[in-house]
């Protein structure tokens, strides 16, 4: 566990990285309003899992020449990087400049359909704020989707929590609510932003903007969109904020979890955190004082879990199958073993994985997906791949989503150099990595804190309808991208 280190301050011009390494804190579990911890669990699986099986790529690929995953100097070199490489994919639309100077693209991509019908997108347009003023981008990118070969922006979001929120822009469907706290890799003074977007899409109301988060890093939002979680594991502060009155939140919980993302139940009675506490992994906590709004709420910790591969815990985000109830968690960046300091082609990369919680206070993973690239015996090949030696970048996990957490047949996840990938979970113990869109590598003016390479960050959102998963690249932007031959059951 890294303890509250110091961190390297870095010029925003040259690095816009994400300094994961900045991230400590005390043990989760301790407070006035938390339980003592549980006995961890540890799953025993070894440091060099196999990959996930690749399915069949169909008609209209253009496919990785060598290992799964990578982007090599000789595909740079023979400008096969600069078409970029798909299979079972396809560009649909895009927003999305011609050379990069800062950043262009961060760490969440919303979906939401309002009252009338309407398709919007919202996306964060920093890495680390005020990057992407070099590209003249600003906020919480506001788009109208009714024609997804050609997204229309339509409003930038420029309050406080808007201009910097890092990873915590989270959306409720059933409340119509966008929601995000100020943050940057260490901690934000955590004023937290609240949007209305359920009678037009395209123009968001601002409700309320109130340092009510404490501290900003990360966030959770119930599905019912009345409850906002303001996570920083720098820190160790985990708040839980009403906003059932998005005009007036209030607080309602606070307690000591070095929690990064954390994803609420259906019910919003369970918290699954990706914990950066001791050990580091997830936490399973019960929440249902909070959601029931009982006067002084406590929070129960149910169990705890980590894994060897465990690198940075991420996000952790529920979903049923055929009835059996899972995690899907996913690790970000790589780490050289013994501490949650993200490495340049760090031997362990976390990667995601998926775990079987049918007894809650004993879960266990079943299966893992990863890339070839993110074993540790093919990380000195792979070390000198452009990219490859960012900390916080290279071949390694971000964001993974699910298009919906019941029976949700894939998981796309942003593997930074490797793009955006596609998993078929239908098995749950046996994923298949189906598809894969790693964009088109533009020229940059900048080539610290890495050359022209992908830098798929972001959570990504889903058009089951059509196929199509929305995501972005810090690098390249926001695409709209139609997953074809059938990968997508």
């Amino acid at each position: 566990m890294l303890n509250k280190p110091t961190c390297i301050s870095l010029s925003a011009l040259l690095l816009p990285t994400l300094i994961a390494g900045c991230i400590g804190g005390s043990e989760s579990g301790s407070g006035p309003n938390t339980t003592a911890r549980t006995a961890p669990s540890q799953v025993v699986d070894g440091v060099n899992i196999s990959a996930t099986p690749q399915g069949r790529c169909g008609p209209g690929a253009r496919q990785e020449t060598g290992m799964q995953g990578r982007v090599s100097q000789a595909d740079h070199d023979a400008g096969l990087a600069a078409v970029g490489f798909t299979c079972n994919t396809e560009l649909v639309g895009s927003f999305s400049p011609e050379t990069v100077i800062g950043t262009v693209g961060g760490f969440k991509v919303e979906r939401y359909r309002d009252k009338a019908g309407r398709d919007c997108a919202y996306y964060d347009s920093t890495l680390l704020y005020p990057t992407n003023i070099l590209d003249r981008e600003a906020g919480v990118n506001v788009f109208d989707m009714s024609d997804p070969t050609q997204p229309v922006r339509t409003a930038r979001l420029l309050t406080p929590a808007m201009l910097s929120p890092h990873e915590s822009l989270v959306l409720s469907q059933e409340g119509g609510v966008l929601a995000a706290v100020l943050g940057n890799p260490a901690f934000g003074p955590g004023v937290v932003d609240i949007y209305d977007v359920s009678e037009d899409c395209r123009t968001p109301v601002l409700k309320s903007s109130t340092p009510l988060g404490v501290f900003g890093h990360e966030s959770g939002l119930s599905p019912d969109g009345k409850t906002f979680y303001s996570a920083s594991p720098s820190t160790s502060t985990l708040v839980a904020l009403d906003i059932s009155n998005p005009s007036i939140p209030r607080p309602l919980w606070s307690g000591q979890y070095s929690s990064h993302g954390l994803s609420i139940s259906a019910d919003g009675n369970r918290a699954y955190v990706a914990s950066l506490g001791e050990p580091s992994g997830m936490i399973v906590l019960d929440v249902s004082e909070i959601q029931a709004r009982k006067a002084d709420p406590q929070v129960r910790e149910i169990s705890t879990l980590s894994w060897d591969t465990v690198s940075i815990p991420q996000n952790a985000i529920p979903v049923t199958i055929k009835g059996k109830p899972y995690v899907i968690e996913v690790d970000e960046y790589a780490t050289g073993g013994g501490g949650l300091i993200a490495s340049a082609n760090g031997p362990l990369v976390g990667a995601a994985r998926i775990i079987d919680i049918s007894n809650e206070s004993k879960p266990t993973v079943v299966s893992n997906l990863r890339l070839a690239v993110h074993n540790q015996l093919n990380r000195e090949e792979i070390a000198n791949d452009p990219g490859a030696q960012n900390a916080t970048g290279g071949y390694a996990g971000h964001y993974c989503n699910v298009p919906t957490r019941v029976d949700p047949t894939i998981v796309a996840c942003s593997m930074i150099l490797s793009g955006l990938r596609i998993f078929d979970i239908r098995n749950p113990e046996r994923p298949v990595e189906v598809a894969y869109f790693n964009a088109p590598v533009k020229d940059r003016v900048l080539t610290q804190p890495a050359p022209a390479s992908n830098w798929a960050m972001s959570s990504p959102a889903f058009v089951p309808e059509r196929k199509e998963i929305w995501y972005t690249d810090g690098y390249q932007g926001f695409f709209v991208v139609k997953v074809t031959n059938n990968a997508w059951k």
